[in-house]
């Protein structure tokens, strides 16, 4: 820390208690002045030496016959006018970060100018703030934590400003240029090692990162901490991702972690003006430098202490930025009364439809006109569809268990997500289920429309497996599953066979080389043919022996009439002659009229037949 040293002479100030202050001299004193709380028995000429506000207020109380002085509204109280009367004296006195200020606005009160006399305090307190002070990282923070208790004084003499001034323009300074000392304490990450594994260097190097800066000014009120990033942020040379950094690390310091303490009375204005501050210093990229995590946190805290309509929409949007990079824990957002729901889903659906409109010039874009790059951004945007689909079906396995949940409230949220985010439906079918389970007073009417939101087509096997076992699904759906997992292992064999045909014409090169490639590729295809074929009866056998085992605890597994469907399903794959026979069974329950290969009106008449299945 920086330090100043003035005068000469041994300090001679005495105290009598708390109240009286008096210097030890041969000569009597000859002037009182009260100061807040406490007398100063003082002589005349080396203070009006130095003073020209004592000046004018001796010969007052000399006109007035008054043997007292009395200063109100003292800057920096009985000790910094101490500090001014020892230098009238030419007592020694030190000057650092912690009183400089409060002498600076106590010299200024006094009017201790260079026209009263050269070489006065206030010149000398000036030099040492501008050659040492702000040449100083640390001191500079010290210096301006210390103007809040000295306002309007240090504002009006511009300590405030040039305090601000010289903390932003050093935050700016490349990091190899540093000298001075900072605080850091968190852990470097990996990008931010200098040192790679298995190099070694022949002196160490300290490697110092872009943000050194943001736990020391952590340590400023909030008002002030504003100003400082606002200068910091105006002069345009601080990467957002620092930006990020620095207000994250300040609302870890100063957000408690208890809910309780959060919004208590005794801090319930002071979190609430800290997460407005926090929330209007964001950067205002799209490139944020905030994880969705801390912003959806930040969200939770808005809430929780009330910030205003405007903090908590800004949020929203710039949550809907990175939505993508959010967890499903993240959202689990707690409800607030009047709502009845344990997290808040209209809030999520807030942020969906943001980020959804946001994504949307991108979606009806034409890429087909971009001249490069139309494969990449289509991959990119279908990608981050898919990353936000998988994290709304996540979203809504884990409310789906919230009995207090609405139909209409899961339906209209899962029906936000485009076709194009959702390849696979396992998430949804586990999410639907999950509803199902925690809702079974649902009439056959609502269990037909949530579930119509499944396309059997996008189900993995395994998935397809539970569907087919569910009770909780309505028996269409069962039907729809069975059937399609028969059809789509019937085309995978029929698309070997065909492939098999064409190797088989190719053998007819009369090369030798090439009738051994051919070789190789039948057998290869042979070999393929008779896994899917297998694979064309996993589904089945699976679901025999599960249906053995439950048979056996007398647990029926599927009702009799999908038991009667799913056995004429899995009979299409034994030849055309079985599918012309389930036709012309006169079930009106066979959907095997599907099967490629059948006529188009008897294709109509089966989806007939099938919708009216329940």
């Amino acid at each position: 820390m920086k330090f100043m040293k003035l005068g000469s002479k041994p300090d001679a100030f005495q105290a009598e208690g708390k109240a009286v202050r008096y210097v030890s001299s041969e000569l009597a004193t000859d002037v009182i002045i009260n100061v807040g709380e406490v007398k100063f028995y003082l002589h005349k000429f080396p203070l009006l030496s130095k003073s020209n506000c004592l000046q004018k207020l001796v010969s007052k109380a000399s006109e007035e016959n008054d043997d007292e002085i009395h200063i109100v509204d003292f800057p920096g109280g009985p000790k910094a006018f101490e500090i001014c009367a020892k230098f009238c004296y030419g007592m020694t006195v030190t000057l650092n970060a912690y009183n400089v200020v409060a002498a600076r606005c106590a010299a200024e009160f006094l009017e201790m100018t260079e026209d009263v006399d050269r070489g006065n305090l206030i010149f000398k307190i000036e030099v040492f703030l501008n050659s040492s002070i702000f040449r100083s990282w640390k001191d500079s923070i010290i210096v301006l934590q210390t103007t809040k208790s000295l306002l309007p004084w240090s504002e009006d003499l511009k300590i405030v400003g040039r305090c601000i001034d010289s903390i932003a323009s050093k935050t700016s300074v490349d990091p190899m240029n540093i000298t001075w000392s900072y605080t850091y304490n968190r852990k470097l990450a990996g990008p931010d090692r200098i040192i790679e594994d298995g190099v070694k260097f022949p002196e160490k190097m300290e490697y110092i990162p872009k943000d050194w800066w943001v736990e020391d000014i952590c340590e400023l009120e909030i008002d002030l901490y504003k100003r400082v990033m606002i200068t910091v942020k105006s002069k345009g040379r601080m990467d957002g991702t620092v930006i990020g950094e620095a207000l994250k690390t300040y609302a870890i310091r100063w957000l408690p972690d208890s809910v309780d303490t959060l919004v208590s009375d005794a801090h319930a204005w002071r979190n609430k003006s800290l997460v407005e501050t926090i929330v209007c210093l964001l950067p205002s990229d799209k490139g944020l430098g905030c994880s969705c995590s801390f912003l959806l946190k930040l969200l939770k805290v808005a809430i929780l202490v009330g910030a205003d309509e405007s903090s908590r929409k800004d949020l929203v949007n710039k949550i809907s930025l990175k939505l993508p990079e959010a967890s499903v824990k993240d959202l689990l957002i707690p409800a607030r009364s009047p709502q009845i729901t344990i997290y808040d889903v209209e809030l999520v659906q807030c942020i969906v439809n943001r980020f959804l409109m946001n994504e949307k010039p991108n979606r009806d874009m034409d890429v087909e006109k971009n001249e490069k790059g139309t494969d990449n951004f289509v991959s990119e945007l279908g990608s981050l569809l898919n990353v936000v689909g998988k994290l709304i079906d996540g979203y809504l396995a884990e409310i789906a268990r919230d009995r207090n949940l609405t139909l209409s409230s899961f339906f209209d949220l899962s029906q936000m997500i485009p076709e194009l985010a959702r390849p696979i439906h396992d998430g949804l079918y586990k999410a639907i289920d999950n509803y199902l389970k925690e809702h079974p007073s649902l009439t056959k009417a609502e269990r037909k429309k949530l579930c119509g939101l499944i396309d059997v087509k996008k189900l993995s096997m395994d998935a397809s497996m539970h569907a087919a076992q569910n009770e909780r699904l309505p028996l269409r759906v069962v039907v729809q599953v069975l059937f399609f997992e028969q059809v789509r292992a019937s085309a995978s064999v029929r698309s070997l066979n065909n492939n098999s045909g064409d190797a088989s014409r190719s053998t007819t090169n009369t090369d030798e080389e090439g009738e051994m490639t051919a070789a190789e590729n039948c057998r290869t295809l042979k070999k393929q043919m008779s896994q899917m074929r297998i694979k064309g009866d996993e589904f089945r056998k699976k679901l025999a022996k599960k249906n053995s085992k439950n048979s056996r605890s007398g647990i029926q597994l599927l009702p009799s009439r999908s038991k009667r469907i799913f056995d004429k399903l899995w009979a299409v794959g034994k030849g055309h002659g079985d599918n012309r026979s389930s036709e012309t069974s006169g079930s009106s329950q066979s959907p095997t009229s599907l099967v490629p290969g059948d006529t188009k009106s008897s294709a109509s008449a089966s989806r007939h037949r099938r919708h009216s299945i329940s």
